[in-house]
């Protein structure tokens, strides 16, 4: 009788059964309840209920942990062919370009807002962007920003400071996946640590700025009562952002940490270039925030 476990004979990985998808499908469906429950309630839990966002967190990035280790392993038994490198690759291009499409939809508004509100205001059939338009514009009318009242936060000193982190961080780890490429581990490890720390530090000078613009008030000056729409636009896009980078720095941390274990080669090491791919995505969004939303716009 022939071996079950003997290496198949096609350049296809038929993956096995797993869990994963379940656990992880229950666990973003807890979070998500539990997100709403948390801002406004739900099935008898009231407003402030935090226990089920974090219990559906938890089981979110435990299946994360679980799910991604597998495919470690699949990967170091030699189910990555070729073909399913391709495959691979194709999957986080995918990934990106829904990402790009992502905030697309908030650049889209902004624009949009900043661009036309005026003609917006001025359509009264349509309520939503008479309410909105009107939230962009001064109290007589005119599109000028920002409303009288409103401090805006110079976008050439936090702001900048971010933007010289992460350009210096998509320097860094170029340089290490380059090194990896050559065979040299000590420089790729090197490389990879200082872009873990660079993007710690963009994290936290973006809290720190985030605590300046709510301890200062200044987009929710009370005499601005017009300021809303620039104001949420900012912090759904800054923030969301910063929630990337966020994942990009834990993605690239776990590189690390398989670099130092030992694993991946110069010829295998997608883990790691997909991990410099979305790097490099979320350098090029932060530059246009920091173009059009903090300097143009700001």
């Amino acid at each position: 009788m022939a071996d079950a476990h003997a290496a198949p004979h096609h350049d296809y990985h038929l993956v096995n059964p797993s869990p994963w998808p379940l656990v992880a499908s229950i666990a973003v469906t807890v979070m998500m309840v539990g997100a709403v429950a948390w801002m406004k309630g739900v099935f008898g839990l009231e407003a402030g209920t935090q226990w089920l966002f974090f219990a559906g967190l938890a089981g979110v990035l435990y299946s994360m942990f679980g799910w991604w280790s597998d495919v470690i392993k699949e990967s170091r038994q030699g189910d990555h062919t070729p073909v399913v490198s391709i495959g691979l690759r194709y999957g986080m291009v995918l990934f990106i370009a829904s990402e790009i499409m992502f905030f697309a939809a908030f650049f889209w508004m902004f624009f949009e807002m900043s661009v036309y509100n005026e003609v917006r205001a001025h359509i009264p059939a349509i309520s939503f962007w008479t309410d909105t338009a009107t939230a962009w514009t001064n109290a007589d009318g005119t599109s000028l920003w920002p409303p009288k009242g409103v401090e805006v936060l110079d976008a050439w000193q936090l702001p900048l400071l971010n933007t010289v982190i992460l350009l210096l961080s998509g320097t860094t780890v170029t340089w290490a996946h380059h090194a990896l490429q050559v065979g040299d581990r000590k420089g790729a490890k090197l490389g990879l640590l200082i872009t873990v720390l660079l993007g710690v530090l963009f994290t936290g000078v973006q809290a720190y700025e985030y605590y300046h613009i709510i301890h200062e008030n200044l987009f929710f000056n009370e005499e601005a009562v017009n300021s809303g729409l620039y104001g949420s636009i900012f912090f759904m896009a800054t923030g969301f952002h910063g929630f990337h980078v966020l994942i990009g720095t834990l993605f690239l941390a776990v590189c690390l940490l398989r670099l130092m274990a030992g694993q991946m080669s110069p010829k295998k090491h997608f883990g790691f270039e997909a991990a410099a791919w979305y790097w490099h995505f979320v350098d090029v969004v932060w530059l246009f925030l920091f173009a059009f939303v903090y300097v143009i716009y700001g």
